[in-house]
């Protein structure tokens, strides 16, 4: 709901137009998109600073393009999670300039944000990149800029330090492993800003499909060190996303990292 939109309720109620009931009717009704499958909160950018993400596993196709619709009306930039190749043809049959990433999974529409700040986005190994993406997707949608670090486990401690020049001047590190899940420690012995840890379901048995990594994240001795859910990306590019945008918002940064 807009201010003119809000205003002229006010108006109403006051002059005793509407009683309560339909006075807090209309304004629920004005900040949500409903529709059979799904309901968007189109209040959440002026509470929260972002738009609603979808995420789109289980949503039919009606479904995942009526939560698109409603945001991208209302001129909000969309950002999807965990979408299928045939959710996201089905949204690229009726609205263009759709950015689709196949190994995120994710899907963007809107206007192209002007990008501030720095995060680095972390890989132990290869394998983790579909969470790196997600987190990498996640960014640029919140208009942070991002680093990509990939496969600097601790199989090989070496190749970290060899990318030291890369982990300086950081906002936000998001940093993403799993087998037994210590990469971000190391890390957080680097750089002097919060690590969002990420722990994924890579590994052999033991890892419990990324549990193992969760848990040695959760007890990890480095003290800027804090931990997301099993393959978060999303999650943990949010996090560092509002770390990175809160800091330049207040001014504390230029925004323009070299």
């Amino acid at each position: 709901m807009d201010r003119e939109q809000l205003t002229k309720l006010c108006r109403r109620f006051v002059a005793g137009e509407l009683e309560s009931r339909r006075f807090l009717a209309e304004c629920l009704a004005a900040t949500t998109s409903q529709s059979d499958e799904v309901a968007i909160d189109l209040d959440r950018v002026d509470r929260c600073g972002f738009p609603e993400v979808v995420f789109g596993e289980g949503k039919s196709l009606d479904a995942i393009k009526a939560a698109v619709r409603a945001l991208n009306d209302q001129n909000q930039p969309v950002l999807a999670t965990r979408v299928s190749p045939e959710q996201a043809a089905a949204v690229k049959s009726e609205f263009v300039d759709v950015e689709y990433n196949q190994v995120a999974k994710t899907l963007r529409l809107g206007d192209q944000p002007t990008l501030m700040g720095r995060v680095a986005v972390i890989t132990a190994g290869t394998s983790d990149r579909p969470i790196a993406e997600e987190a990498r997707e996640t960014l640029h949608w919140m208009g942070i800029r991002t680093h990509v670090i990939t496969d600097v486990g601790v199989a090989g401690p070496h190749r970290l330090a060899a990318r030291w020049i890369d982990l300086q001047a950081l906002d936000a590190a998001v940093v993403i492993a799993g087998m037994e899940g210590a990469l971000p420690s190391v890390v957080g012995g680097y750089v002097d800003c919060p690590v969002v840890a990420v722990p994924t379901s890579v590994g052999y048995g033991a890892s419990f499909d990324g549990l193992a990594a969760l848990l040695g994240m959760l007890n990890s001795c480095a003290a800027n060190v804090t931990v997301v859910n099993i393959d978060a990306g999303f999650k943990a590019g949010y996090v560092a996303g509002l770390i990175a945008h809160q800091k330049h918002r207040a001014g504390t940064s230029d925004g323009d990292h070299h």
